[in-house]
């Protein structure tokens, strides 16, 4: 029985010798063994961490229909590394202003809840292809705090990052995120943070809510439609993407993040698509949500 059935089978029952906070005290040591969701978050440009808009009432959205996580894993296209997989078990990560030439308020926006050193080293402990190494120093870098702060505001969920190994392809990433499942069934919300189609060299500054580029479309339309299928394994082979593939993506590391979230779909989960749509032209907004 999970915590949720507990409650519901406790609710017909009468206690007559047990008061509210009694019952609070036991329902909340009651183990967890529904899965915490998986989510990939399409985050766009830094500014979107300032805006109210339809995207971001989309992640509030998830922060108010998401059972409240023990912990969250950030997987971010900003957090990239060589040759090595590294997770932050720093305790009380800071926020990373990693861009620039933005407005000063985007730099005076702070969001730094406590890390997670313990469900860090879960990680290590999950993972047995390779030997993911313990970095102290990390912060959150723009891909998760920009959206964490619209969707846990408060800022009061333990928050850790992993990164990408940028020395390995796609299907190396696809394979990883497997071995992270047994962390959704221990209280971990696993949030991946990049774009389905991200081409900055494209972009078209200035226009408001310019005319996406045909390609734009057409990659995201492909993969949702592998989403859709359970075409996991495709999606994690670029190249067969071909050119179309290299003008969504001039270099994939934003293309990363999601398939982490591929990797880490059951085969009778459902995708719900929390948001979508082409900012810039050149840059997919598309999120989804499994589980």
């Amino acid at each position: 029985m999970n915590r949720n059935d507990f409650l519901k089978t406790i609710g017909i029952l009468p206690f007559t010798n047990m008061n509210l906070h009694e019952l609070k005290t036991i329902s909340d040591e009651f183990p967890k063994s529904d899965k915490m969701p998986v989510v990939f978050i399409g985050h766009g440009s830094p500014m979107n961490a300032l805006a109210d808009n339809k995207f971001t009432d989309s992640l509030a959205l998830l922060g108010k229909t998401i059972e409240t996580p023990r912990a969250i894993l950030v997987i971010s296209a900003h957090w990239l590394t060589m040759n090595k997989t590294y997770v932050s078990v720093n305790p009380s990560p800071k926020t990373i202003y990693d861009f620039g030439g933005f407005p000063e308020a985007l730099y005076k926006v702070k969001y730094e809840p406590k890390g997670s050193p313990e469900m860090a080293r879960e990680v290590i402990k999950e993972v047995k292809s390779i030997g993911i190494l313990e970095e102290h120093q990390m912060g959150l870098d723009h891909g998760a705090w920009s959206v964490l702060r619209h969707i846990y505001p408060a800022a009061n969920i333990p928050t850790f990052q992993m990164s990408i190994d940028f020395s390995k392809p796609p299907q190396y990433h696809f394979e990883l995120a497997k071995e992270l499942q047994n962390l959704r069934n221990k209280g971990v919300l696993i949030l991946s943070s990049g774009n389905i189609v991200h081409n900055l060299r494209q972009v078209k500054w200035g226009d408001n809510n310019p005319t996406p580029y045909d390609w734009a479309v057409e990659f995201d339309a492909i993969v949702k439609k592998k989403l859709d299928n359970q075409q996991f394994a495709e999606l994690a082979d670029f190249k067969a993407f071909g050119s179309l593939g290299t003008i969504a993506h001039p270099s994939y590391d934003h293309y990363l993040p999601m398939i982490y979230s591929a990797g880490l779909i059951n085969a009778k989960e459902t995708i719900k698509y929390t948001y979508e749509g082409v900012e810039m032209g050149s840059i997919s907004m598309r999120c989804f949500q499994v589980g």
